[in-house]
């Protein structure tokens, strides 16, 4: 059974009215034995659990530190592109706004990478718009096999491909696989993405199976909270990794949780996900779900992510750009404006041709980032809470 078969067979207003309506006694009761199920991670999630956070951040803590010890591991996003042919409401790289796009060349693309790697970064996420003229699974294999020689731990985050597609990256050197779902709940799914490939929900929700078939041996999901109700988010995500660590268990599994937050097209959240709740969720995740890694992306604030890494963080983002360029102004000369799949350059004396203060592209980010700390910021930061930043935790001759 695929998951989109097992998605179609959760109970999902059970699990619901579970998670609204569990009481002190039922928490005791998941607590002493420890969460087995999803009614119990349900349970966690209820408003009478909230009132045990304190208890369930301990415990999240300590169990986090038992399964992966007092690491944080560090990682960057390195924008490829910002061109995309699908239509969703709350990216900023969606088709229809009129922002300024460019697809980094491969020596920019390393030229972005070499500076990541001097900051300390030795693993790194590629990611990419899903547009076929500009990004194609040959251009990210190029990317990937230049980069691997220096960077020995790369994933990816692009539009979903076929297994035979996959293969050739896993080839080139890429471990690891990003998609996140966007919301799981098909009606708002419908709703955000209207036009483009994206707007099969079933297809993208296969996308891991996918990755796992050709050989990724680093498989990540996620939610974007602020779209849909954050229970129901949480509850469908955890489902999801719960079948993956089953069905796909040679591939380690990561779970992030990104918030909307401020990008092009100004599009506002259509639910509530407070600093509480995203607490709550990280600690259910946890104790759900010990061995899967917990991802905290630069969408948060910096006394947040401070407050948040002790509590069943694993991986967490530093330094982040989201637009292709952001940490040298690669490509810089050659963005332009992109309408219905053909490029319109900029005059030579182009307003938008001129850098603003402090940024080193005039690219369009996907999103603002809310943690503006430099790396080695964020790496005394995890020092001095007791933890051990770590930039490098694999080799690629570990296989060979």
């Amino acid at each position: 059974m695929s998951f989109v078969e097992a998605f179609r067979a959760l109970p999902l207003e059970g699990l619901m009215s579970q998670a609204q309506s569990s009481n002190t006694e039922h928490i005791d009761a998941v607590l002493r034995r420890g969460p087995a199920s999803l009614a119990d991670f349900a349970t966690l999630l209820s408003p009478a659990a909230s009132t045990r956070l304190e208890e369930l951040c301990r415990r999240s803590q300590a169990l986090t530190r038992q399964r992966f010890g007092k690491t944080i591991r560090l990682f960057a996003p390195l924008y490829l592109s910002n061109e995309c042919i699908n239509n969703c409401a709350y990216c900023g790289f969606s088709r229809d706004n009129p922002i300024l796009r460019v697809t980094l060349a491969r020596k920019d693309v390393e030229r972005e990478a070499r500076a990541l790697a001097e900051q300390g970064f030795r693993n790194l996420l590629l990611v990419a718009g899903e547009h076929p003229k500009f990004v194609s699974n040959g251009y990210m294999a190029d990317c990937v096999r230049d980069l691997h020689a220096f960077i020995p731990s790369l994933s990816l985050e692009v539009g979903p491909m076929e297994t035979p597609d996959y293969r050739p990256l896993v080839q080139a050197g890429a471990e690891g696989l990003v998609v996140y779902q966007e919301t799981y709940d098909r009606e708002v799914y419908g709703r955000m993405h209207t036009l483009g490939p994206k707007r099969d929900f079933d297809w993208r929700l296969a996308t891991p199976e996918r990755a796992y078939e050709a050989g990724f041996r680093r498989l990540g999901i996620g939610a974007l909270y602020g779209l849909a109700d954050w229970r129901r988010e949480a509850i469908s995500v955890a489902a999801h990794a719960a079948w993956l660590l089953k069905h796909c268990w040679k591939a380690q599994v990561t779970v992030s949780l990104p918030r909307l937050r401020p990008c092009a097209g100004e599009f506002q959240p259509l639910t509530g996900f407070q600093d509480r709740d995203l607490v709550q969720v990280i600690a259910a995740l946890r104790l759900f779900l010990p061995d899967v890694g917990l991802v905290l992306s630069t969408r948060e604030p910096a006394p947040l992510r401070d407050g948040l890494l002790p509590l069943g963080i694993t991986h967490a983002s530093a330094g982040s750009h989201t637009e292709p360029g952001g940490y040298t102004g690669a490509g810089q000369e050659t963005i332009h404006h992109t309408v219905r799949g053909r490029i319109e350059a900029l005059a030579p004396d182009a307003p938008e041709r001129s850098v603003t203060a402090g940024r080193t592209t005039n690219a369009t980010g996907q999103f603002d980032i809310a943690d503006d700390r430099s790396p080695a910021e964020v790496a005394g930061v995890i020092r001095r809470l007791g933890y051990e930043p770590v930039w490098k935790d694999w080799d690629a001759a570990l296989s060979e």
